[in-house]
């Protein structure tokens, strides 16, 4: 018998509890993982938590189901756990959370769900709280979170009349690949912390409405698992955090290539994660400890799950580095998270074959500003500095953060954009319904869709041009105020630090 398939009582597993010696169970096997705290993988806030413990229920939400094996030695697996003796973690359901059960089952019917706000609001009231906390978080004063939002607002349609949209057809490419709407799923992470099928939604419904889906690294089911659920044909990108350990990122890059995937969008908004007060605010637990080892940084508990999962990313990437992804991969090349006409310049004068307008959902740089915003500006310099008309095969311009509405994407293509990036709409629609939320969520883009093109006198794609939106006033920076209800009544106000509880106190 080999040592991978020995039985080990619980009582031993139990004994290997501490940052010395620490052991975990996942999945039936028992795992040394005590390399772990020093570095070599993330979360190991959760898996000091667990030490000596069955870890499967609070690891899996959080991370690919192969996250031990790729990045453990064979070695540290030491058998497979006696589980009839494994301490029992004690799940307490709360009352709190017996409330939130309760509103689930009180969710609306789909059919009364009439638009992406919808989604939102559902979602707020039946996540789980620490979900809610992550996905919807922003960083500091939240300012461009409602801004990216905001901005579209500040951009008016001129529509057009007497023109023949008995058919209209909104379907597109996107690098080069057909899709049957000017969109993409943009990368999202910890998706099973909102569904226990994680991401597998968002691939389900790209496939049945012909879209496509980025697949990010820090997804809660792993790169393969979510390629091996598209269908023949279906065709979905990568989006890259890059890894201080370049041979890492080049085995993800070359397996992301090898599995097919079409695009490479490598995020450059992320050196540092922003301050998410809400995720924060989130780990104040008494029973978490005061700090973990997490990629040879501390970490204390006040840096909620998004610096959990991330300090792997490295602060050290360049614009020598476009370079050397050039040297290891075909795949087009993108950058995600350009904030500057400048540097949408020097992705093009470096040969990416694109760039995402994006500030990351408003989660890193409060006051940077809204990605349809800089969209004005990078179109007008690509003409003019490079001679480059918009939308572009050579070199095409996506934007993303605070879409709600076909209207917010049919401004993005007057304006130049090739498609549009929608992420959380996608998370609270499956957050609250599974993958039929996230059907429901593109069906009612696709009917909005058909309904404004119609009233903006535009048959196809090629037809809703510049000329059709008046963007004088996109450069108003004027911090959102009340006015927009259905996104306002979704937001949640900043909150503030709260005196101790009698509770905490004894």
């Amino acid at each position: 018998m080999s040592s991978a398939e020995q039985v080990i009582s619980g009582a031993t597993i139990a004994a290997h509890n501490s940052r010395e010696s620490c052991w975990i169970v996942v999945h039936g096997k028992v795992y040394d993982v005590t390399d772990f705290l020093d570095g070599k993988c993330w979360g190991s806030k959760i898996i000091l938590k667990y030490a000596g413990k069955d870890a499967t229920a609070e690891y899996d939400p959080i991370h690919p189901p192969n996250t031990i094996e790729t990045h453990l030695a064979p070695e540290k697996c030491l058998g497979i756990a006696d589980m009839g003796t494994v301490a029992k973690v004690e799940i307490k359901v709360t009352e709190e959370e017996k409330a939130r059960l309760d509103r689930f089952a009180l969710r609306p019917s789909l059919d009364e769900v009439l638009n992406l706000h919808d989604f939102e609001a559902i979602a707020r009231q039946v996540m789980p709280e620490k979900a809610w906390a992550y996905y919807s978080s922003a960083a500091d004063d939240e300012i461009t979170n409602r801004e990216n939002h905001a901005a579209f607002h500040r951009i008016w349609f001129r529509p057009r009349i007497l023109r023949d949209v008995t058919t209209v057809d909104w379907s597109t490419t996107i690098l080069g690949h057909p899709s049957r709407m000017p969109i993409y799923i943009t990368a999202t992470a910890l998706g099973k912390l909102g569904h226990p099928d994680g991401e597998l939604n968002l691939t389900r419904a790209a496939a049945k409405h012909g879209i496509i889906q980025m697949i990010p690294t820090l997804a809660s089911c792993s790169f393969d698992q979510i390629v091996d659920a598209a269908q023949p044909g279906q065709v979905q990108f990568f989006q890259l955090y890059v890894n201080k350990d370049r041979a890492v990122t080049r085995r993800i890059v070359q397996h992301a290539e090898k599995r097919g995937m079409k695009g490479l969008f490598v995020t450059v908004d992320a050196p540092q994660l922003g301050r998410r007060e809400k995720d924060m605010r989130m780990k104040f637990d008494a029973e978490d400890p005061a700090e973990v080892s997490n990629a040879g940084t501390k970490v204390d508990r006040s840096q909620g799950a998004a610096r959990a999962i991330s300090s792997f990313i490295d602060p050290g990437l360049k614009w020598g580095d476009i370079k050397w992804f050039q040297s290891i991969t075909k795949m087009p090349i993108i950058l995600k998270g350009v904030q500057t006409w400048e540097d949408a310049l020097m992705a093009y004068d470096y040969g990416c074959q694109g760039v995402v307008l994006s500030n990351h959902g408003g989660r890193q740089l409060d006051f940077a500003p809204s990605g349809i915003e800089v969209l004005v500006d990078v179109v007008k310099q690509l003409r003019e500095q490079r001679g480059l008309t918009l939308p572009n095969e050579k070199f095409q311009i996506f934007v993303d953060g605070g879409v709600r509405r076909a209207t917010d994407i049919l401004k993005a293509i007057a304006l130049g954009a090739t498609a549009v990036g929608i992420g959380r709409p996608f998370i609270y629609a499956f957050s609250a319904y599974g993958t039929d939320g996230v059907d429901r969520a593109l069906q009612i883009l696709h009917d909005e869709f058909a309904m404004c093109m119609r009233l903006l006198g535009a048959p196809t794609l090629k037809d809703v041009v510049p000329e059709m939106v008046d963007a004088a006033n996109v450069k108003s920076h004027i911090v959102a105020v009340p006015g927009d209800t259905l996104y306002l009544n979704n937001y949640q106000d900043m909150q503030h630090a709260q005196l101790r509880t009698l509770k905490s106190k004894l």
